[in-house]
C-alpha cells in the first residue's frame, strides 16, 4: 500500500462543487485528503500537476471490450488498457457478449480477465431475458448477487410485451436499474442510415424516428406503470430529448445518455459512404445533433459514453450497409467532451461531470468523486496540449474512428486506478 501526493493541480469535483488549486493526498486505494496533508502523511511518490486538471476517473456507461466471444477484433486486456490511456477508469459491458451475460459464471470469467490485466474496472449488466432471446426472464436476483450493476436486453429486442412487464416489475422487486436501448426492430428493418434526404441519395436502407420514439414510449408507460428505475441508452433523436424531458417532470425514476460521436456528427457524414460513421442508432440531422446538446446542457441528458465498438479493419471495408456498425471510441471520450466546452456548447463542469459522476451514480457504483475516503481512481489531463487523433496511433486493438485527423486541446498525462499508478 503506497501513498501519494498530487501537488499544485486544478482540482474540478463537480460532484462537490469544488474547482480549486489544491494538494491531493492518497494513502493505499483511497483518496486521504484535499488541501492540507494527513497528520504523520509521508508521500512515496509525488506528482507535480503544476498547470494541469485533476479530475475524477471516466466513467464510461458503454463499452463493448468483444471478449468473451469476438476476441479476434479486441479482448479486455486491450481494451482495457487502452481506456486507462484514455483516463476512463471504470467501464460498463452490455450483456451481448458470447456466451452472453445470463448466468454468475459468465460475470466472474469478465471479473477475473479484468482483475488479471490490472487496467480499468469493469461494470457488467446482465441480460434482461435468458440467452437476450426475449422469451424467458433471466435469474435477475443471482446475477446482482455476482455483481452486475444493472440488466439490459441490448439491442435485442423483445417481441412479447408481457414479457417485458414481468421483467420490469421483478427488477423492480429486486431494485435493478433497468437499461434500454430505444429500438423497435419492425420499424428499423435492418436499416443502415437515417431516413431523409440522405439515405435516399445514396439508396441506403432507412431507419425512421419512430424506431426510437415509438419504443422510447411504450418504455415510459411500463416503466410508469412497474415503478422501476430505468435508463435510457444512446439518444439520438430531437424528439427523444423532448419525451425525456416529459417523462422526468412526471416524476419517472429515469437517465439517458448520448453517445459522443453523436454530439458531432450528423448524417451529412455518411454522404461518401463513410462506413467509418456507420453506427446504430444512425448519426440524425443538425437539428437532432443541437437538440441532443441542448439537451445534454440543460440536465435533461445525464451522460455521455462511449459506445465503444472495436472492429478489424475488414468490417469497414464492405458496400456500406454490409459493414459492422461501430466506433472505436475509447480514446475520443474524453476529447469529444472538452471539445463541447472549446466550442461553448458545455461548461467545464457539466462536462465533466457527464463522464465521472453522473455515469457512476447512473450505476450506482464508488467512482466519479474526489471525496475523502473515496476510491482514488483519478485522471490527470494537460488542458493545454495540442494533438491529433491517429488511427494508426490508438491504443485499442479497433482503429475504426470518423475521429482521426481531428485536432484536440486537452489530453491524458497520468490514469491513477486504486491508488496505483497506470
Amino acid at each position: 500500500m503506497s501513498r501519494m501526493h498530487i501537488k499544485n493541480g486544478r482540482i474540478i469535483d463537480p460532484a462537490n462543487q469544488r474547482d480549486e488549486i489544491a494538494d491531493l493526498f492518497i494513502d493505499g486505494e483511497t483518496i486521504a485528503a484535499i488541501g492540507e496533508a494527513p497528520v504523520g502523511f509521508k508521500a512515496q511518490e509525488t506528482i507535480d500537476a503544476k498547470d494541469h486538471w485533476v479530475i475524477p476517473g471516466l466513467v464510461d456507461l458503454c463499452a463493448r471490450l468483444r471478449e468473451p466471444g469476438q476476441e479476434h477484433k479486441a479482448d479486455i486486456l486491450s481494451e482495457t488498457r487502452a481506456a486507462a490511456h484514455a483516463g476512463i477508469t471504470t467501464l460498463c459491458m452490455p450483456p451481448d457478449t458470447d456466451p452472453v451475460i445470463d448466468e454468475p459464471a459468465v460475470v466472474d470469467l469478465i471479473q477475473n480477465k479484468a482483475q488479471a490485466a490490472g487496467f480499468s474496472k469493469i461494470a457488467t449488466l446482465g441480460a434482461l431475458t435468458a440467452k437476450l432471446k426475449g422469451e424467458h426472464l433471466s435469474e435477475m436476483a443471482a446475477l446482482k448477487q455476482a455483481g452486475c450493476v444493472g440488466l439490459s436486453n441490448a439491442r435485442h429486442d423483445i417481441q412479447n410485451p408481457l414479457v417485458i412487464r414481468r421483467a420490469y416489475e421483478y427488477a423492480a422487486t429486486h431494485h435493478i436499474t433497468v437499461f434500454i436501448e430505444a429500438n423497435n426492430a419492425q420499424l428499423s428493418n435492418q436499416g443502415c442510415a437515417h431516413e431523409g434526404a440522405v439515405a435516399t441519395r445514396l439508396g441506403l436502407p432507412p431507419i425512421p424516428y419512430a424506431a426510437e420514439t415509438a419504443s422510447i414510449a411504450f418504455h415510459l408507460e411500463l416503466i410508469a406503470e412497474t415503478g422501476v428505475r430505468a435508463h435510457f441508452c444512446r439518444l439520438s433523436t430531437a424528439r427523444s430529448v423532448e419525451m425525456i424531458n416529459h417523462a422526468k417532470s412526471r416524476g419517472l425514476k429515469i437517465s439517458a445518455d448520448v453517445a459522443a460521436h453523436q454530439l458531432h456528427l450528423t448524417e451529412m457524414d455518411i454522404s461518401s459512404f463513410n462506413a467509418q460513421c456507420h453506427v446504430l442508432p444512425p448519426l440524425r440531422t443538425q437539428r437532432d445533433m443541437e437538440a441532443l446538446r441542448h439537451g445534454l446542457s440543460a440536465g435533461i441528458i445525464n451522460s455521455i459514453c462511449s459506445d465503444h465498438q472495436p472492429h478489424e479493419n475488414d468490417a469497414k471495408l464492405a458496400p456500406f450497409p454490409s459493414t459492422e456498425a461501430g466506433i472505436s471510441a475509447l480514446e475520443s471520450l474524453l476529447p469529444l467532451s472538452l471539445k463541447l466546452v472549446e466550442n461553448g456548447q458545455l461548461d467545464l463542469s457539466s462536462a465533466i461531470a457527464s463522464i465521472t459522476y453522473e455515469p457512476a451514480r447512473i450505476l450506482g457504483i464508488n467512482a466519479g468523486t474526489l471525496s475523502c475516503g473515496a476510491i482514488a481512481d483519478i485522471c490527470i489531463i494537460d488542458p493545454k496540449q495540442d494533438w491529433t487523433l491517429q488511427a494508426d496511433s490508438m491504443q485499442s486493438r479497433g482503429k475504426n474512428t470518423p475521429f482521426a485527423g481531428w485536432h484536440f486541446s486537452g489530453r491524458v498525462s497520468h490514469t491513477i486506478i486504486n491508488g496505483r499508478l497506470i
